[in-house]
């Protein structure tokens, strides 16, 4: 199929003609989006995409956003973002044609099942278990930290399948219905009063052989995979200029401080004035590897992304509490505890939004992490010694 900017441009035109955003469904317009091949231009075709390139998706992706048309991507924050590259990265046929459209659509939200109480940063030393019984899997263990499980149909979630390996080799990676037997679910709250994240419990769980992503024992493959699209989803994102935080910040300035001359409101504009550099330098380097990603798993260039992204809102987020002055130090007396039916990421009030802004440096791999992937992959820096590299995984001490 032809992927020019022209051909591309007549499927959004017809798209926009038959089914104006305004005033169709999002479901059913964002159903007829990835029927024409418009949900990720560069997967294939069938898939919800046209077999194009990244640069064919950045090109229909802010086309459609000039329509006002509704996200996919605010619909199912972790579906859109880091499973649908991983099941076409690794799922069979059957697997894209029954997933990905009404993960595209937000008819079936997913949530992603790999961080565990024992396996935070170091995934790979997991313990939760999957058992080959017959033509299914018996998967016993806890994740933790899991965003929208509350909400989700399905989840994707690597196990350990041999425990006589390497603890790199013996994982495999499964699709789970989260309302399956055996799947509890409980919320974990945060400082801001909402439970966006869970802890989930699998008690002999059921899991169908048709259901594995991958083959048994390549579940590490297939988790960079998601990985790496998490912190390109999390980092890589390319907003307007001026907008998010520093939107904010610039707002506050505005309200409270514009008419003031003193010295002392001089280095607060002198501070914002260097937070929007950064925060305009950040969106132009996104903007940059986003043209140049190329199809696949995307490399250590998501990492550098996620590390700025989380360190520069917090700054901002910082900056904007240090704005509204002692209006900053509260955060609402009545501090409700909220199950939210999307990712809260700021949540409009930016006292809210400063609290929040301290798990980026921890989700997605924290800002460690990033920084030792940064400094082997980009840097060619020597690695950390790994004692545990070549052990079987039974054999590696564990608290």
């Amino acid at each position: 199929m032809a992927t020019s900017e022209a051909a591309i441009d007549e499927l959004i035109d017809d798209l926009a003609t038959k089914f104006p955003p305004a005033s169709t469904d999002p479901v059913t317009f964002l159903g007829e989006q990835f029927d024409r091949g418009l949900a990720w231009a560069h997967f294939p075709v069938g898939h919800g995409g046209l077999g194009g390139s990244p640069a064919d998706q950045l090109y229909a992706l802010r086309r459609i956003a000039t329509l006002g048309a509704p996200s996919a991507a605010g619909r199912n924050v972790i579906g859109y973002g880091m499973v649908a590259p991983t099941i076409v990265a690794h799922g069979t046929d059957a697997q894209q044609e029954r997933y990905l459209r009404p993960l595209f659509t937000g008819e079936e939200i997913w949530c992603q099942l790999f961080s565990e109480p024992g396996a935070g940063s170091d995934v790979a030393t997991l313990s939760t278990r999957a058992e080959l019984d017959g033509d299914e899997w018996i998967v016993s263990g806890q994740k933790v930290w899991t965003t929208l499980a509350h909400v989700s149909a399905f989840g994707l979630i690597i196990a350990r399948t041999n425990p006589d390996v390497p603890k790199h080799k013996g994982i495999t990676a499964f699709l789970v219905d989260m309302h399956a037997p055996g799947v509890d679910v409980r919320p974990l709250y945060q400082a801001t009063g909402e439970a966006e994240f869970n802890e989930c419990f699998f008690n002999e769980v059921r899991i169908p052989d048709s259901m594995r992503l991958g083959g048994v024992g390549e579940g590490w493959h297939v988790s960079i995979t998601t990985l790496m699209n998490e912190r390109v989803s999390i980092g890589g994102t390319v907003p307007p200029r001026g907008s998010g935080l520093i939107g904010e910040a610039v707002k506050i300035w505005l309200q409270r401080w514009a008419g003031r001359r003193d010295a002392h409101a001089m280095a607060v504009r002198s501070e914002l004035l260097q937070a929007w550099v950064r925060n305009e330098t950040g969106r132009l380097t996104n903007w940059r590897a986003s043209d140049l990603r190329k199809a696949g798993t995307p490399g250590p260039e998501g990492s550098v992304a996620k590390l700025a992204f989380a360190e520069e809102n917090q700054r901002t987020s910082e900056l904007c509490v240090n704005l509204l002055g002692a209006e900053g130090m509260l955060y609402g007396s009545d501090y409700p505890q909220v199950r939210p039916s999307e990712s809260a990421m700021s949540g409009g009030d930016m006292r809210k939004a400063f609290i929040r802004m301290r798990a980026n440096s921890i989700e997605g791999g924290t800002s460690e992490v990033m920084r030792n992937i940064i400094g082997e992959r980009v840097l060619g820096l020597p690695g950390e010694p790994r004692s545990d590299k070549d052990l079987p995984w039974k054999d590696v001490p564990r608290s």
